[in-house]
């Protein structure tokens, strides 16, 4: 049985778990195409313009699964981790799909999840696939217990300071990890997994900031733990990954690692609204350098590259001079 899984959303940072829970299921899993201007163009089209950019490409990578003659697609629907509630969208996205989409004809497997920590491995979660996929509860149990290894592995790579992809090039390619490099400044890239690891979105930003001899570190790279709820922070953001966001950068401020930051954001997207102010005045109160990049489906190349040399450029000769930032 062919499962599609869109390279979209979460899929930059739950691909681990579900590709090997349905291997180990006996599925195929087939992915979608890397984001390209197809897919934002035919995802644009079919939902409405005021949705914000992730949800049209997401869109638009179901509609790449539906031409790969998969037996299902899935849809991963967050709800809840402990009290933390995930943006509107995600608690909605099978019936934006649903109904965006026009006589789709491909299945979906629709999987709600309400959990008690970052790891997704319930069982009462992923019941429904006993019927879906026709296998066993002990057959499932074994399959989520290797999925949870297979994932924690990924975090740890990620913890030591490797980037999404270089994670999962290295757990499902075989490819070596990078050696680390030395930079002369280092950004705190901050941004949900889907904006700041879908090349397309980011335009690269991750590649093209180590091209100018900056290291990068992104809010994955940091424990839970770093960025848990303070619970003496009057000011913490509502949706689960708006406060991971925020917490890692308040860390990263504090820290002393960076020697700025930049906020990638997707045009439409409530959250960042707040937390990308949130952000820019903690890094003002430190005498941090700080820059929001702002994209949408229509964003060009040239300007960001523009904007990049820049910040760098500026960062850099400050550095040099032993000035202030």
């Amino acid at each position: 049985m062919k499962i599609g899984i869109p390279r979209a959303l979460l899929y930059h940072y739950y691909y681990t778990f579900w590709r090997t829970l349905f291997e180990e299921l006996g599925c195929e899993v087939i992915l979608s195409d890397e984001t390209n201007s197809k897919i934002v163009s035919e995802g644009s089209k079919v939902t409405v313009s005021e949705i914000c950019v992730p949800i049209k490409i997401f869109n638009g990578h179901v509609l790449n699964l539906e031409k790969k003659n998969v037996d299902y697609i899935f849809i991963p629907q967050f709800h809840k981790v402990k009290k933390e509630w995930y943006c509107p969208k995600f608690l909605g996205i099978p019936e934006l799909v649903e109904y965006s989409i026009e006589n789709l004809a491909t299945p979906l497997i629709v999987l709600d999840y309400i959990t008690k920590t970052d790891m997704i491995d319930s069982f009462a979660v992923h019941k429904p696939l006993l019927n879906i996929l026709n296998v066993t509860s002990m057959q499932l149990k074994k399959a989520l217990k290797s999925a949870r290894e297979k994932q924690l592995k990924f975090r740890s790579i990620c913890k030591n300071g490797y980037t999404v992809p270089e994670a999962y090039n290295f757990l499902f390619d075989g490819k070596p990890l990078p050696g680390k490099k030395k930079s002369e400044i280092t950004i705190g890239l901050m941004g949900y997994v889907y904006n700041v690891y879908d090349n397309f979105v980011s335009m690269n930003t991750i590649k093209k900031l180590e091209d100018m001899g900056a290291g990068i570190i992104t809010f994955d790279m940091l424990d839970e733990e770093e960025i848990k709820i303070d619970k003496k922070e009057i000011k913490q953001p509502f949706w689960t990954f708006s406060r991971k966001i925020y917490n890692a950068s308040k860390q990263l401020i504090n820290s002393g690692k960076i020697d700025g930051m930049i906020h990638i954001t997707a045009f439409g997207c409530g959250p960042d609204s707040i937390i990308g102010k949130m952000m820019e005045i903690d890094c003002e109160e430190k005498n941090i350098p700080f820059m929001t990049v702002r994209v949408d489906e229509h964003s060009g190349d040239n300007h960001v590259n523009t904007r990049l040399e820049a910040f760098t450029d500026m960062i850099k000769m400050h550095k040099r001079k032993g000035g202030n930032q």
